[in-house]
């Protein structure tokens, strides 16, 4: 069993090593193999996966059994891979009021047996609770929150080792969001901006993907200080064809949109990243529909932005604390920018992850920057994942390839930022 807790920062600590979650719901079939000829879950940990949902949510007394073997099944394999599962529990989370004189209700039986199959797994990274319990399409009957707290106090009876991960709905205000605190451990919101027309999926009037951004901090402000993780598009019901929307054309992020959008929420508060609609197969190529899962799309946008995520360079500032510190950005000419930014220290390092939200092209200053930590002051940085020759040709020299420089001076620099744009600075302090 590895023992997961949450840092005071909002960092998910597994085993005692600090983890910035990246997930996948649905993770691909079970046993399947990728284009790579990889097992599909080693595909997925090779390229910088740390979750997969599993568990169901139609657990029943009458099956649990099954459940419970199908469920093993794919701990087994996620541990075998280094991978761990976000067991989804669903409805089970929503425990009755009763006394002491009354038995427990069906879902607490299960919730218990469930739970105690699991709890010491090495597979287990966390429980996933009713997803949306307050989705304004839910009616009258959205559910109470009185319900999921109970089963968190009573998961915490059970497995004290492992936190609950409750999901809310992006249309939901925050006023009603705030009285389901205590029902989880973890929280966040799915967000899928990319669609014809664009922006169907939430009620914001923003339309642009930045509502990635806008979104994340909501929920930031609604969980109340317990860490966010951002579930992201690959695809959605609102972007694929069906019998009652046939009409839908299908429509997925480009590489840079899912790149901003998966930085925009991170520099917005995120300390976990999950991607949702690998599995929607109907709108998968031929060859993907028959492996059960969008390889194409986690060629060409996941596995190079994984790479990103997952790397050494990057990890030390994904799981460290928001530096205390000033640094904010003014356009060159007019003195007026969009740029979100986000620093943070880590080692001997400083990190400034900036985004674009939209806009014109410009050129942007960074300012505020500290000294070194000898006191001297910084002259120089770089900017990870964009790559030029050093020093600048002729002649071509391709093993002088590093990443491109950036000049400090008086505290800050000047760059080039387009519509979208994400830049990850580096600075030795």
């Amino acid at each position: 069993m590895s023992s997961v807790t949450i840092d005071r920062t909002g960092v998910v600590v597994i085993g005692g090593k600090k983890v910035f979650p990246i997930g996948f719901s649905n993770p691909p079939p079970l046993g399947k193999k990728a284009p790579s000829g990889r097992d599909a879950w080693e595909e997925l940990a090779v390229g910088g996966a740390s979750f997969v949902r599993t568990g169901t949510d139609g657990w029943s007394l009458e099956l649990v059994d099954g459940q419970i073997a199908v469920e093993r099944a794919s701990q087994d394999a996620a541990a075998a891979h280094g991978l761990h599962c976000l067991l989804w529990l669903g409805e089970l989370t929503n425990l009755p009021a009763r006394t002491a004189a009354q038995p427990p209700s069906a879902n607490e039986q299960l919730l218990r047996k469930i739970v105690t199959a699991f709890k010491d797994h090495p597979g287990l990274g966390a429980y996933k609770g009713i997803d949306e319990p307050r989705n304004p399409f839910r009616g009258k009957s959205w559910i109470r929150p009185e319900g999921l707290v109970r089963a968190r106090e009573k998961l915490r009876t059970l497995d004290a080792n492992h936190p609950m991960v409750i999901t809310q709905a992006p249309r939901s205000p925050i006023s009603e969001l705030v009285p389901y605190r205590p029902a989880f451990d973890i929280t966040g919101a799915d967000i899928y901006p990319v669609s014809y027309p664009p922006g169907v999926h939430s009620d914001s009037p923003n339309h642009d993907i930045s509502v990635v951004g806008d979104m994340t901090r909501k929920m930031v402000e609604a969980g109340g200080g317990k860490p966010v993780w951002m579930t992201l598009q690959i695809a959605w019901s609102g972007a694929a064809p069906s019998k009652t929307n046939p009409q839908v054309v299908p429509r997925f992020p480009s590489l840079q949109e899912e790149r901003f959008m998966a930085y925009q929420a991170i520099v917005s508060g995120a300390r976990g990243l999950i991607f949702f609609g690998g599995h929607l197969t109907q709108v998968c190529t031929p060859a993907d529909a028959k492996a059960g899962w969008n390889w194409t799309f986690w060629q060409q946008t996941l596995r190079p932005l994984l790479a990103e995520l997952s790397s050494s360079e990057l990890q030390p500032a994904l799981v460290a604390p928001n530096a205390n510190l000033r640094i904010g950005t003014k356009a060159h000419t007019t003195g007026v920018t969009d740029v979100e930014l986000v620093a943070r220290r880590a080692g001997t390092f400083l990190y400034i992850i900036a985004v674009k939200r939209g806009g014109s092209t410009s050129l942007v200053d960074v300012v505020g920057l500290p000294p070194k930590r000898d006191g001297t002051a910084l002259t120089h940085g770089e900017v990870l994942f964009e790559y030029v020759q050093q020093p600048p040709p002729p002649p071509l020299r391709p093993e002088r390839q590093g990443p491109r420089p950036v000049t400090v001076t008086a505290g800050g620099f000047r760059d080039w930022f387009g519509p979208h744009d994400a830049h990850v600075y580096r600075f030795a302090l």
